[in-house]
């Protein structure tokens, strides 16, 4: 907020008047305030970009929040909420998580903090059905917490961190051109479905069609040539 409103808001909060636009005269309400901030508001009083007057007519009962990560088996409970919720909309039985998928969920750092939760449990419960989530169901999750089962088996990499068996790597764009195929399929080739599935815009899938169907026609082209030519 810039100083100059900051001041304005600081008058506000101390006479509890207002001069509605087009009025000359000053009306007196009662409202409260809730005012929230991801940044650290003593070091913005100190860098001079928030009034320190104005930090403490506000500061009167503060509440911390402390992100995802920090918040132990919190992360258990409110994804079990979003679970349930989810698979009531979709018509699905989905209602608990298998232990090493609690232990995936504990042992992520969420950089995305509960939005990135929330988009994990609805591509689960958009893509799968059953009793209880298993690890194989989680999608890639970005952060320090690794990878869902499901990608690091299509990638070659063992799902727990152990061994590979063969040594096989699949090429990262078949891995991308399978999990975008997967997805069409199972939203009935609704884009944008299959875009909010893999957490990517519906552009890319656009773009990447197009340049499938492309590449496609140009190999189409070329068999064609070989054939005349034998």
């Amino acid at each position: 907020m810039p100083v100059e409103l900051q001041s304005k808001l600081l008058r506000f909060v101390q006479t509890g008047t207002v001069s509605p636009v087009g009025s000359g005269r000053e009306e007196r309400v009662d409202v409260r305030f809730v005012a929230a901030t991801n940044r650290d508001p003593l070091a913005e009083v100190q860098a001079g970009r928030f009034r320190e007057d104005l930090y403490y007519r506000l500061h009167v009962i503060p509440l911390a929040l402390p992100p995802l990560r920090d918040r132990g088996d919190d992360v258990i409970e409110i994804a079990r909420s979003f679970l349930i919720d989810y698979a009531r909309e979709e018509g699905k039985s989905l209602s608990a998580f298998a232990p090493e998928v609690e232990a995936r969920l504990r042992a992520h750092d969420w950089p995305g903090n509960v939005r990135q939760l929330q988009n994990v449990l609805r591509n689960v419960v958009v893509l799968n059905d059953g009793p209880q989530v298993v690890l194989e169901m989680l999608p890639p999750l970005t952060g320090a917490g690794g990878i869902g089962a499901d990608a690091a088996a299509a990638a070659g990499a063992p799902a727990d961190g152990g061994p590979e068996e063969d040594g096989a790597v699949l090429p990262l764009w078949q891995v991308e051109k399978e999990m975008i195929l997967k997805a069409l399929r199972l939203s009935g080739d609704d884009v944008p479905r299959a875009a909010l599935m893999l957490e990517i815009s519906p552009s890319t899938i656009y773009r990447k069609l197009q340049q499938w169907r492309a590449a496609d026609g140009v190999a189409a082209q070329g068999n064609g040539a070989q054939g005349n030519a034998t």
